[in-house]
């Protein structure tokens, strides 16, 4: 750290602004201040304070999307007796430097929180807060262990961007390269694409930034580099959080695709931190939203009912009076480790661990005569283990007319990037979906954990894709996805060391599905989707085996076993009163 750092003053106030928060009675001051890193690079920063609270803790936001979007919140903050800080990231808005997207937030982040403990109005206590890549540069700030810094809220974020971006080895292409475009230095005249559906489909899948519309070398070598390999490793802080001794309030939807990271973060800070008392003061909201939901009822085709309604702000409040003024009101109150929302039942529930107690691993086996394409197929799922040799399921996997993620119709033309629950009846009249439904329910089915599915599976191409959804049936006919996942048939076996198939060989995989909590009522039937694309969500495999600098595309006949000896199945965690 540079001494120039150590001894800075308040290099220039570019402007101040009262406002009076109506809801508690506190005069809100708020003034902007450069603060200047260790490299000499200097930061915009808002600070927004009671001018009444001569010290006080400090809650400090981390954003690249613009620091007076959180004006709301820091008043907020401020009002209820807290020091809010918000700064643009390097290269952002009004803060000086290059953005490259995560390079500098370790490093910034640790010099931010220093400066703030140095100031007369930081009573010595700071936590941050904020969601996605603002999580992220909480993650990023806590493994420096800068001075002062106290607790955390990473919501909706991860601690190995490798994970997040690459699920089963299939890449994140829609979510990745939509975001590049617009948090990308733009050279003089360039111009986004206005065709997203030309550019998603173009191969080599190197040359995406080119089809965007100008150069993107960081988005390039990320999808140049599609293993958990040492490029990776500056975005992997899974071995260094564990080391960390602070509190978490962990937050994230199940269709958020931030759903595996943040749930393990949690898993992993409870069960293995090194210092007992962490593991204590770490919890988990999992609720139904997805990434651009979080606090909201209405997520999708879906509307979740008013306890989906979650006031986030409030909560991370909360979570700073426990950690950072240390309210004895809050502490007397006992930390409930993890708070999760059950789709369809639409209540929450309360558990000291993840997965939660009380739930059992069950199987689902697939069956058919064969013809399982469809809705209309004759594809079946029950909890009897087939006793015979059925006859094979097959589809065909074409890259050039991929299976959507969302419905493609005459009204929705486009591939949309959509995580969130959607009606799933327009993708499955499609042939190359394999579609196996149980019977109405007699009584509620109820499970939470993480689900996955074990499959036998050939392709008569070198590589080959196939993802599983998990869909809940309403009696009137409508189908929802519950879950999703995917598995590149390279990476069966290991994400480091792919592995091409065998054309016509038989493998067992594993896809997980990752974690989901519901209740399927009686009438409701449980399904389970098999297809060969997820598009854009994930890129598409070219089944050649060429990989991201191949121009050539194949279409794969891919094949679904379920015999005595391949029982194929989908494994979830059932409530012991509805399952065995």
């Amino acid at each position: 750290m540079t001494v120039a750092l150590r001894q800075f003053t308040l290099l220039a106030v570019t402007f101040v602004a009262l406002s009076t928060v109506s809801s508690v009675s506190a005069e809100v001051r708020m003034e902007t201040v450069i603060v200047p890193m260790r490299d000499g690079m200097r930061l915009a920063t808002d600070i927004y304070r009671d001018d009444a609270i001569k010290s006080a803790p400090v809650a400090l936001m981390r954003t690249p999307y613009n620091k007076e979007r959180a004006k709301a919140v820091a008043e907020r903050f401020a009002a209820a007796g807290y020091v809010a800080v918000v700064q643009d990231n390097r290269g952002k808005f009004a803060s000086e430097g290059t953005f490259f997207p995560y390079d500098n937030e370790g490093q910034d982040g640790f010099d931010a929180v220093e400066w703030i403990s140095k100031q007369a109005w930081c009573d010595g206590r700071i936590g941050m807060w904020g969601s996605s890549y603002v999580g992220a540069t909480q993650w990023q700030a806590a493994v420096e262990h800068p001075p002062g810094l106290t607790t955390i809220t990473p919501t909706a974020t991860f601690s190995s961007f490798y994970r997040n971006l690459y699920l089963g080895g299939a890449v994140r292409l829609s979510l990745i390269s939509k975001w590049a475009s617009g948090n990308s230095p733009k050279p003089s005249g360039a111009m986004v694409t206005n065709n997203w559906d030309r550019t998603l489909l173009h191969l080599p899948l190197n040359e995406i930034d080119d089809q965007i519309g100008f150069p993107i070398p960081w988005l390039e070598g990320m999808l140049t580099h599609p293993t958990p390999s040492g490029y990776w490793r500056r975005l992997d802080m899974t071995r260094d959080i564990t080391e960390l001794k602070l509190p978490m309030q962990h937050v994230v939807g199940y269709y958020d695709f931030f759903s595996r990271e943040s749930v393990n973060n949690f898993v992993r800070m409870q069960r293995h931190a090194t210092d007992p008392e962490t593991r204590k003061q770490q919890q988990l909201i999992l609720g139904p939203w997805d990434h651009g939901t979080i606090g909201k009822s209405k997520v999708g085709d879906l509307d979740f009912g008013p306890d989906a309604q979650w006031d986030a702000a409030g909560a991370t409040l909360q979570w700073f009076d426990r950690y950072l003024k240390r309210d004895p009101k809050v502490i007397a109150t006992p930390l409930i480790p993890v708070r999760f929302f059950m789709l369809g039942e639409n209540q929450w529930h309360e558990s000291d661990t993840w997965p939660p107690t009380g739930f059992k691993d069950a199987s689902f086996y697939l069956h058919s005569g064969g013809k399982a394409n469809t809705q209309s197929g004759d594809g079946r799922l029950d909890r009897t283990a087939p006793n015979s040799d059925e006859l094979v399921d097959r589809f065909q996997a074409d890259p050039a007319n991929p299976t959507p993620a969302c419905p493609v119709t005459d009204r929705t033309p486009l591939h949309a990037a959509h995580w969130a629950p959607v009606e799933q009846s327009v993708i499955e009249v499609r042939p190359d979906v394999l579609v196996y439904t149980s019977e109405p329910l007699t009584e509620p089915l109820a499970f939470a954990g993480d689900a996955k599915a074990e499959l036998f599976v050939s392709a008569d191409t070198p590589d080959a894709d196939w993802v599983v959804k998990l869909i809940d049936v309403h009696p009137d006919g409508a189908a929802y996805n519950l879950a999703v996942g995917i598995l590149r048939g390279r990476y069966r076996e290991s994400e480091l060391q792919p592995k091409l198939l065998t054309p016509n060989e038989t493998y067992k995989i594993t896809v997980d599905l990752g974690p989901i909590a519901a209740q399927l009522a009686t009438g409701h039937r449980l399904r389970i989707g098999v297809c060969g694309a997820y598009f854009p969500l994930f890129d598409r495999n070219s089944n050649t085996a060429e990989g991201i600098f191949g121009k050539a595309t194949a279409i794969a006949t891919e094949s679904v076993y379920h015999s005595s000896v391949k029982p194929s199945r989908i494994i979830l965690p059932v409530g012991a009163k509805v399952g065995q």
